[in-house]
């Protein structure tokens, strides 16, 4: 089991110039991570690969392996040629990843940001030869360089189990799996329990983030909240500080065997880096008190 960060939960510093992606790489292996898993928002790779090969250098350099890539797509476009573009688009960057000597791509499927009505099974079940087909052209072009693609439950359309398990039989290609998050199930409003479960077979990489959550009837007020695909508010947490089961999380995945990369996400309001850092710790602590047979808990013993 390898502990790290995505670049993703340092996204505020980023933005406003307290860190730079190399100054990141440097921070992660100082707080204890071993690997980073790049999502470029605040930076860009693509169009820069002087500053992909610095990172892959200074990753190197810090002994920080490059876990993974992840990265929006939207195969629903309304002309072939559209499609193809996005299909040559999400190319480049497997190119670029390639490169960069990751072996692990997520792109989405649809669009992150969809109107209320386009969270439903129709806009899944209208568009979904689309996302089957998209989804095995990059798959087969990314198979030359020995690379795994990923769908991960991510975007308000695929991100219940079942979804994420209609894609990947479909496009049935053994390079091609699901990152699971562990959290994101709710923004579904789905037991994430169960989503891990029927999902952690095909895990190539796993998300660990922590929510806080309300019913749509209890409107928390300010804050940094957003709804479910059926009105419900969740809001960002340390790992290990919110609502999420994590140590039976972390049984079920020793319980299956998964020994690969864990990926700390931090989406919460606290300062990014204390957020990150405690994170990655909580994750460490628990996994060290988990066992398949159960958890110890300072003041509850041993349970389930």
């Amino acid at each position: 089991m390898k502990v790290g960060l995505s670049s993703y939960s340092l996204v505020t510093a980023l933005r406003d110039g307290r860190i730079t992606i190399l100054e990141a790489i440097d921070w992660v292996a100082e707080n204890g991570g071993t690997h980073m898993e790049l999502v470029p928002y605040g930076y860009s790779v693509v169009d820069n690969l002087e500053l992909a090969m610095e990172i892959k250098e200074r990753a190197t350099a810090a002994g920080i392996e490059l876990s993974a890539y992840c990265m929006p797509a939207d195969f629903v476009q309304d002309t072939d040629v559209a499609f193809q573009e996005e299909v040559n688009r999400i190319k480049e960057h497997v190119d670029v990843v390639n490169k960069m000597g990751i072996k692990v791509l997520r792109h989405d499927v649809t669009a992150f940001t969809l109107k209320k009505e386009d969270m439903s099974i129709h806009y899944f079940d209208k568009h979904f030869d689309k996302l089957v087909l998209g989804s095995q052209l990059i798959a087969d072009y990314a198979n030359q360089y020995g690379m795994t693609t990923t769908i991960e439950n991510h975007g308000f359309n695929v991100q219940s189990s079942d979804r994420v398990q209609r894609v990947l039989r479909a496009v049935d290609r053994s390079n091609f799996k699901t990152t699971l998050d562990i959290g994101n199930f709710l923004c579904a409003d789905e037991d994430p329990l169960v989503g891990i479960r029927k999902n952690l077979a095909q895990a190539a990489t796993v998300h660990f983030k922590d929510f806080y959550v309300r019913p749509y009837y209890a409107n928390p007020g300010e804050g940094h909240w957003f709804r479910t695909s059926n009105d419900n508010y969740l809001r960002g947490a340390i790992v290990g500080h919110g609502e999420l089961p994590i140590r039976e999380m972390i049984r079920l995945l020793k319980e299956d065997g998964y020994d690969g990369y864990i990926v700390v996400e931090f989406e919460g309001m606290e300062d990014c880096f204390v957020g990150s850092r405690i994170g990655m710790n909580n994750v460490k602590r628990l996994w060290d008190e988990v066992s398949v047979d159960g958890w110890k808990s300072v003041t509850e013993g041993v349970g389930n």
